[in-house]
């Protein structure tokens, strides 16, 4: 299981983690951040968000035809490791949200 940190404008937002097996991600607000949503599809509560798949918000943050071919290649990544992809990517992605491999 893999597990990101999410940051608004540096400030940390929550975790998002893929499942053991790998089909379904999840994300958690952190209980002390108090900003703004990181999208307005996911409204900030403490519930846990679950996805049956790559949540749509990171999917938007990955890179796209050439860039996305380029970064495979050069990182070595699978093409369906999308959870790898932001893994790469999150601390130079574009707007207010970065993710970074949590430790």
């Amino acid at each position: 299981m893999r597990t990101a940190r999410v940051f608004f404008q540096d400030i940390l937002a929550g975790l998002l983690s893929e499942s053991a097996d790998g089909r379904r991600c999840h994300f958690q607000y952190d209980n002390s951040y108090a900003g703004p949503p990181i999208s307005l599809t996911m409204p900030v509560r403490p519930e846990l968000y679950v996805f049956e798949d790559f949540p749509p918000f990171f999917d938007g943050l990955l890179p796209e035809g050439a860039q996305l071919e380029a970064l495979l290649r050069q990182k070595k990544l699978d093409r369906h490791d999308r959870f790898g992809q932001l893994l790469t990517i999150g601390a130079d992605t574009v707007g207010a949200v970065t993710i970074v491999p949590a430790p």
